[in-house]
């Protein structure tokens, strides 16, 4: 079984928050080291009846602290001692809901990239089955990274939504491949030509609601905005159907439908994924959100299982290795 180590001091709640999530996938089965203060942690652990590791970590890398610089100064922090377990091969997966620049770094620079990747990016699988990359980690990008976050983005598609071959789409401004910037054009051409990649030429934001394409690609900063606009959209929907099921007119149906309607919210919600994937890395590293809640730590913890027991990350190599033929 795979160890996932856990970051837990990173998250505006932790360590609470944190280890509560954690006693839920160990609840789950999913084998666990919790990275921080011992002296916090394992109170929060007593007589909970799951067996986790503690592994201590007596610094804390803050959101505001640079990234780069901390993990070379602060070697005993919870991230930086979590992600050197990925790195000696003691855990297959990291988890964290601290600083994303700090995750990324130390990704980056303590469990290192998979050979042929230029850039590890971050993506993320939306309620309506895409996997978006990049969502944030490279704001800007050459074409060469779009093909290959293509091909990072299908393996997510294979081993987490068991599509064999996934079609990928270029995310633009419109369908014509004359449309967009240098850097869609020129990827465009990159990506018609490569046969590793089943690439379906141009989409656009509304093909979230389509199946046209599994894997949608672009830059971190476009990625970003779409991601966030979804997320905001996801709201705006859920607020609009509770307010239109509290009119009296309603009311007798309300009964009957808002089971459906709370499952609606649930597929919507990002803490039901629980985190994004930091992919390009020698190891699975998903980050989740700041403000994530036990659930959605339940939820990081059990994808990053999973990704691990189903060799993403061979998966991925597979892929960088046949794109770079």
């Amino acid at each position: 079984m795979s160890l996932i180590a856990v970051d837990a001091m990173g998250g505006d709640s932790a360590p609470r928050e944190i280890v509560e999530g954690a006693i839920i996938a160990a609840g789950n089965g999913v084998d666990i080291v919790l990275v921080g203060d011992a002296s916090q942690i394992e109170p929060i652990l007593e007589g909970r009846g799951v067996s986790i590791a503690v592994r201590h970590a007596g610094e804390i890398i803050g959101m505001h602290d640079d990234p780069a610089h901390a993990i070379r100064e602060k070697k005993d922090s919870s991230i930086v001692v979590a992600a050197r377990m990925v790195a000696d091969g003691e855990a297959s997966a990291l988890v964290s809901a601290g600083s994303t620049g700090a995750a990324i770094a130390s990704a980056a620079f303590l469990i290192g990239r998979l050979k042929g990747v230029k850039r590890p990016g971050i993506a993320s699988i939306f309620p309506t089955g895409h996997v978006v990359m990049d969502v944030g980690a490279n704001i800007e990008c050459r074409p060469e990274h779009l093909v290959q976050f293509a091909v990072m983005g299908a393996a997510l598609s294979q081993v987490y939504l068991h599509i064999e071959n996934p079609k990928v789409g270029l995310l633009n401004i419109g369908e014509e491949d004359s449309k967009g910037r240098a850097l869609e054009k020129e990827a465009f051409a990159l990506l018609a030509a490569s046969k590793a990649i089943n690439f379906v030429g141009n989409v656009e934001g509304r093909d979230l609601a389509t199946d046209v394409a599994d894997v949608i690609v672009t830059d971190g900063f476009t990625g970003n905005v779409l991601l966030k606009t979804g997320e905001g959209a996801g709201k705006a929907i859920q607020k609009m159907v509770f307010e239109m099921l509290a009119r009296p007119e309603y009311q007798d149906a309300v009964s009957e439908l808002m089971p459906a309607f709370i499952e609606l919210r649930e597929r919507l919600s990002p803490e039901t994924v629980g985190g994004a994937h930091l992919v390009g890395a020698k190891g699975v590293v998903v980050i989740s959100h700041g403000r994530a809640t036990r659930i959605a730590i339940d939820n990081a913890i059990e994808i990053a299982a999973e990704g691990a027991e189903r060799d993403l990350v061979g998966t991925i190599a597979t892929g960088i290795a046949a794109a770079t033929r």
